[in-house]
């Protein structure tokens, strides 16, 4: 069910930052002409961090609305307070969610036991599929291989999304956890060295201003077509390094917005990308695009 270019889906604001619901319709729409193959609401690209529980949970009822069953929705619904987390899963699985994205407590760095618990709690609480976020350079806190596959066991518990940084790490926890066990990269740069240890995906960045390459590329690779997937993979990295040339989404959301995909807004702490880092984000996307 999970494979492919899933897109982190940023929430478009208005300049004010209330969400902007007629463009995130739009965006939606877009995604599933240009052949994304998942859409993942409320994760950090989505900025969950800075809206309320409920805007979050209203984002991921339009987009499950908006999607109709046309692709899988991967509600991000995870948090640092495991009932805060167990509430959000619950509520996404009665809105219709095909499965939950959770990612590791940030701020309060539990120990590797605090992980596999927090987790169990949330499996035991709902029976959708949930998959796994470890993103240490945001949430400073790194889930080990041998706690996923203390965890992969769990009957609803079935992926990772691996963002590390290190992406060797998927070659050390495919053994652990068989070949049933979904792996997706979480860094758009390294999707490629993954697929190649048996991540079957990606939960991309990218793929919000340039979803039809990256459904080509991951299609390229799931299909065989090594060499082809190898060639878009080296035209897309500029783009992806260009994707963190400051915080994550502001450099997407404001290539989505010279794009006339959104409006400009994003919200504070966060803020729109600078000038100076502007020309070099766009020339990047259109060397793509080809102009």
């Amino acid at each position: 069910m999970l494979s492919g270019s899933i897109v982190a889906l940023v929430t478009p604001m208005t300049p004010s930052g209330a969400v902007d619901w007629e463009a995130l319709d739009g965006l939606i729409a877009w995604h599933l002409e240009s052949g994304t193959n998942g859409i993942v609401p409320m994760g950090t690209t989505g900025e969950s961090a800075t809206l309320t529980t409920e805007e979050h949970l209203e984002v991921i009822e339009r987009t499950i609305g908006v999607v109709a069953g046309q692709v899988p929705v991967i509600a991000g619904t995870g948090s640092n307070a495991t009932a805060e987390a167990i509430h959000q899963t619950q509520e996404a699985e009665k809105a219709g969610a095909d499965a939950c994205l959770l990612v590791t407590p940030y701020y309060n760095k539990p120990t590797q036991e605090g992980l596999y618990r927090h987790f169990h709690a949330i499996a035991e609480s709902c029976s959708v599929p949930l998959v796994l976020y470890n993103v240490p350079p945001r949430t400073a806190c790194d889930m080990a291989p041998e706690t996923v596959a203390r965890l992969a066991p769990i009957d609803n518990i079935v992926g990772i999304k691996e963002a590390s940084g290190d992406a060797d790490r998927v070659g050390r926890i495919r053994p652990l956890c068989g070949d049933d066990f979904i792996l997706l990269s979480g860094e758009d740069a390294q999707t490629l060295h993954m697929m190649r240890l048996g991540a079957v995906g990606t939960i991309s960045v990218t793929a919000n201003i340039l979803p039809s390459e990256m459904s080509q590329f991951c299609s390229a690779w799931l299909d065989g077509r090594k060499d082809d997937a190898k060639a878009l993979d080296d035209m897309l990295q500029p783009v992806h390094a260009a994707m963190f040339v400051e915080t994550s989404p502001a450099p997407v959301k404001w290539a989505l917005h010279e794009s006339g995909r959104i409006g400009s807004g994003i919200r504070l702490p966060l803020v729109s990308l600078s000038e100076g880092k502007r020309k070099e984000v766009m020339d990047a996307v259109n060397a793509v695009r080809g102009g």
